[in-house]
């Protein structure tokens, strides 16, 4: 884990989320295994500050599912399985679809598109997309999972439910969690990553719903069999 230099000067009530987001960005980066074990008082050390805002960042990140609580033994990131992975996959599936029925339904629609303001967030969500691609093309997992999921919390935000947009969100973030544990064992991740995100943007930019469900049908498919081959071994 990094010391306390990954956190900086921040105030109190800032503490507790950089705390959690450090944390979680120890886990994306394979820095902290499935199964690994903790304390609050190893991190409160690890990081210089008191155990309070540990306590509270490690239950927030509990309640994301991706640590285990134990009140003997402290905490331990969560160990996710394939079978865990298909069932975000479904999950992940039934969200979007879910998103691409209300535009088709008229609730919030396509219109969005014709709204310059909306037009220029769509624009920013497509340049995220680019970079997200890029990383994907060179295997640089670290800049695409970031990438990613600034991706998608934009995307997502663009329809108008706060409650879809974190529930997306937590998917994302789980998902990841699980993939790294397998993808971190290749040597080189060329050719072997997702790299889809503009064309979806365009197919929704374009109003091609049946497209927009190709690609990600397509993602979908793509990662599960990923996974699966890798926790195959």
């Amino acid at each position: 884990m990094r010391g306390s230099s990954g956190i900086g000067a921040v105030t109190r009530s800032t503490l507790r989320q950089q705390i959690a987001e450090a944390l979680r960005d120890e886990v994306l980066g394979g820095r902290l295994q499935p199964g690994q074990e903790f304390t609050v008082k190893e991190i409160a050390e690890q990081y210089g500050v008191s155990a309070t805002p540990v306590r509270e960042a490690l239950v927030d990140l509990s309640a994301q599912g991706l640590l285990d609580a134990d009140q003997h033994r402290g905490f331990r990131v969560h160990e996710y399985s394939a079978d865990d992975f298909r069932g975000m996959i479904e999950a992940r599936s039934l969200v979007t679809d879910g998103m691409f029925h209300a535009l088709a339904g008229g609730h919030g629609g396509f219109q969005w598109f014709d709204d310059a303001r909306t037009a220029a967030a769509v624009a920013v969500v497509r340049r995220r997309g680019e970079e997200a691609r890029r990383a994907a093309v060179a295997g640089d997992l670290t800049v695409l999972i970031g990438y990613d999921l600034r991706f998608w919390r934009e995307l997502s935000t663009l329809f108008g439910n706060p409650y879809l947009v974190d529930f997306l969100h937590r998917l994302q973030v789980q998902g990841w969690v699980c993939a790294v544990q397998h993808l971190r064992r290749l040597p080189d991740l060329r050719g072997e990553l997702w790299s889809g995100h503009t064309d979806l943007v365009d197919a929704l930019t374009r109003r091609d719903l049946k497209a927009a469900r190709a690609i990600l049908a397509g993602y979908s498919a793509h990662s599960l069999a990923l996974i699966e081959r890798l926790a195959a071994g």
